[in-house]
C-alpha cells in the first residue's frame, strides 16, 4: 500500500474520532467519498494500526447504531419547514 493512503486513513481515522464524526461528514471535509472513507478505516487502516481501526470502529458503530434516528430527525425537520 502506498505510504499516502496509509497516512490518509490515519489521519482519516483520528478526525473521526476526534470529532465523533460520521463516514458522510468525512468524506465532506476531506473531499473524497464515503466508500473511500469507508474502505480505509474499516480495512486499510487494520493494516496499517490494528489499534486505532478498533477506536474508529466504536465511533463508526454508534454512528450506526443512531442512524434511523438521525433520518427520523432530518424528515421530521424537512417537513416541519414545509408550509401547506
Amino acid at each position: 500500500m502506498k505510504s499516502y493512503i496509509e497516512e490518509r486513513a490515519m489521519e482519516i481515522a483520528k478526525y473521526i474520532i476526534d470529532n465523533n464524526t460520521t463516514v458522510r461528514q468525512a468524506a465532506k471535509h476531506f473531499g473524497i467519498s464515503k466508500s473511500t472513507v469507508h474502505k480505509d478505516c474499516t480495512e486499510r487502516l487494520a493494516q496499517v494500526s490494528p489499534a486505532l481501526a478498533a477506536e474508529v470502529r466504536k465511533v463508526l458503530d454508534v454512528n450506526k447504531s443512531e442512524r434511523h434516528i438521525r433520518g427520523g430527525m432530518a424528515t421530521k425537520e424537512k417537513y416541519a419547514h414545509q408550509h401547506g
